[in-house]
């Protein structure tokens, strides 16, 4: 059975807060400007006025994924419309051993990605997608991509090129926010994480409880 990670947030301020919640960008080889998508987002009462929790939880298994787009990627935007994506297996670490099903080919028409091979050469930690040759428009966005409360959605990920290989190595951490972001848009990263609660699931956690306090500061305990 998958493992799923979740984070349990409350609010203690005031009024009703809308949160949304994000990734911390992959590292990645091969393409130029990393891009992040919203996940999720909600509005969500004060905890003492009803008792409110709002859950967000991500499964575990790792997913390489690719969007068609008509334009470039733009902030509070959508990112794109058609997708797909498959699960993968992350390459070994350096040293490691084993030839995990890392790597897997995409097709532009029909839009797809085939079965997962082990590849040879993937970064350590990482995933591969390879992409054939194409002329844009449209545009392909090839990145990580994670189960989100029952839906796949593109996380983070990078401008496909032409005849390119671009190897993602995911990162777990996620991030809450207060505002809200589309599910799915396109947002400004670095503007959103410099205040935002950080549910670090490196190291083994699979819960973290993240408060939003009445004071505006958050507090979080990983499980």
């Amino acid at each position: 059975m998958s493992t799923l990670l979740t984070i349990n947030v409350k609010n203690y301020e005031p009024q009703a807060q809308g949160f949304f919640f994000f990734q911390q960008p992959a590292i990645y080889t091969g393409g130029g400007q990393v891009y992040s998508n919203s996940l999720f987002s909600q509005t969500l009462a004060n905890y003492d006025s009803g008792g409110s929790i709002l859950t967000f939880q991500v499964n575990l298994q790792y997913y390489a994924g690719i969007q068609q787009a008509n334009t470039p990627p733009s902030i509070g935007s959508a990112s794109g419309y058609a997708s797909a994506s498959r699960a993968v297996d992350l390459a070994p670490a350096s040293g490691g051993s084993g030839k995990p099903n890392d790597w897997t080919t995409a097709t532009v028409s029909p839009l797809g990605l085939s079965a997962p091979v082990y590849g040879e050469g993937v970064q350590p930690g990482a995933f591969r997608i390879t992409t054939p040759s194409f002329t844009s428009p449209p545009y392909y966005n090839v990145g990580s991509a994670v189960d989100v409360n029952g839906g796949i959605v593109l996380s983070n990920f990078v401008q496909a090129n032409p005849l390119g290989n671009t190897d993602c190595q995911p990162i777990l951490k996620y991030y809450v926010q207060t505002g809200s972001y589309t599910p799915g848009s396109v947002m400004d990263f670095t503007q959103s994480s410099v205040t935002a609660a950080i549910a670090d699931f490196t190291g083994g956690y699979t819960v973290c409880n993240v408060t939003l306090n009445a004071n505006g500061t958050w507090t979080v305990q990983r499980q």
